[in-house]
């Protein structure tokens, strides 16, 4: 197959890599009507309603909500069922993915001014939060770590996993993974009514306060639609990876990065930035030559023909240049000095730098999360951390001395304002 090429010396090369850039993951009206009255119906009918979608949908026979909630003691027997290997693997990154958002907890704290008020930021974490996990095919037991493991480093008190089981499938590695994240409680729902019970709570799935995890485009919509009642991590659109090599590595090992994004799903995009045209070259060959090697084949080949790109630069700053205004998921670094080139990127959810360092690593034990902003909204986004599952309150207490000169300037701004109680509420502290 070919894969398109696009050189930063043609007059229209801003323009073409914006045309792939550009991504519309907007749900259509059909989908909108579909989630809205789902959204609805739970709202109103509460577990009566999350079974009948869920026995329509998923074609369960379940009669009540207790039939779907699943006891701790399941998913310690899936940890037990699961093979030694697989296991030690789960409780490998666990570990790391823990000690790394340990790093990420923030502290109380307060300083008194010289008069003696008080000021601070009191951090408190969620009481509740919904963590939803693809099912069926589509399980990603690494999902399950990267959003259970930040609340729970939180201190998140409760944290309910929702995942759909389509024909009583049930994953196990998606089940111990639970175990090892410690999740209090899993439901057996999916889809938009599974976001529903968890933003509106019903008799029996609590209601949360914030909802997070991936999920088709019937979740993403719903997890649009019920923000606002609670909070949401994002809505998050296919995966990327970018690439900036110098042409010295191996072109097979580019080659399966760029495929290791691509595999996810057709919309999925893989693009290579390098000043050599000779290796862009070799890179194209070992797409070729390794393609037919791969199991999902098929999906790649679409994914690189729709989105993917080799795109040839001036020099390594130019593709700095080109990489912060793509404001890529991922970024790969593979070049001499890739700690020096990372302190130019501006823009990017996670930076692996050098010629070892995989992207696969990160989506499954590095210990950074792999939650990560996609679409370019690595412009104003951050990855997933311990910081989304807290809350930080200001923290403000006035000596008698502060109340007096605070409320002057209070009460002269109030009354700019037009503001007469707030004025008189200020001056009624001020010393005589």
């Amino acid at each position: 197959m070919t894969i398109k090429r696009l050189d930063t010396t043609t007059p229209d090369f801003w323009k073409a890599l914006d045309q792939l850039l550009a991504w519309e993951g907007v749900s259509d009206d059909k989908v909108n009507a579909v989630v809205r009255e789902i959204l609805q119906a739970v709202k109103q009918r509460g577990d009566a309603a999350v079974l009948e979608y869920t026995n329509r949908f998923d074609r369960m026979q379940a009669t009540s909500m207790a039939e779907l909630e699943i006891p701790r003691a399941r998913l310690e027997e899936a940890l037990g069922r699961i093979g030694p290997a697989q296991r030690q693997a789960l409780e490998q990154s666990a570990a790391r993915v823990r000690a790394y958002h340990e790093h990420q907890k923030v502290d109380s704290w307060s300083y008194t001014e010289a008069d003696g008020t008080v000021l601070g930021q009191q951090v408190t974490p969620l009481d509740r939060v919904g963590l939803y996990v693809p099912g069926g095919k589509a399980a990603y037991p690494s999902s399950v770590l990267m959003n259970a493991i930040p609340a729970k480093v939180a201190g998140v008190e409760e944290l309910i996993m929702v995942v759909p089981t389509p024909d009583g499938v049930v994953n196990e590695l998606v089940f111990a993974a639970a175990a090892v994240a410690g999740v209090d409680r899993v439901f057996a729902i999916g889809g938009a009514q599974a976001v529903a019970a968890l933003a509106y709570g019903t008799e029996s799935v609590p209601q949360v306060d914030k909802i997070v995890g991936p999920g088709n485009i019937y979740v993403a919509t719903a997890k649009g639609m019920v923000f606002g009642s609670v909070g949401i991590d994002m809505i998050a659109g296919p995966s990327e990876i970018l690439i900036v090599c110098d042409g010295q590595t191996h072109p097979d090992w580019i080659a399966m990065d760029l495929f290791s994004q691509a595999e996810h799903d057709e919309d999925a995009q893989s693009i290579l930035l390098c000043p050599d045209a000779a290796f862009l070259d070799q890179v194209q060959a070992s797409i070729a030559r390794l393609l037919p090697t791969m199991e999902r084949a098929e999906i790649i080949r679409t994914s690189l023909y729709a989105r993917g790109a080799l795109i040839k630069v001036r020099d390594l700053d130019e593709a700095v240049a080109v990489a912060n205004h793509i404001a890529p998921e991922h970024l790969e670094l593979s070049v001499a000095d890739p700690q020096a080139m990372a302190r130019k990127i501006k823009h990017a959810g996670a930076i692996f730098m050098g010629r070892h360092t995989a992207e696969a690593v990160g989506d499954y034990c590095a210990g950074p999360n792999h939650v990560l902003p996609t679409s370019r909204t690595a412009r104003f986004s951050s990855p997933l951390g311990v910081y989304d599952f807290q809350k930080r309150s200001s923290l403000i207490m006035c000596s008698p001395d502060g109340a007096s000169e605070l409320g002057k300037v209070a009460s002269v701004l109030a009354r700019g304002e037009g503001l007469t109680a707030h004025a008189r509420s200020a001056e009624f502290r001020i010393k005589p």
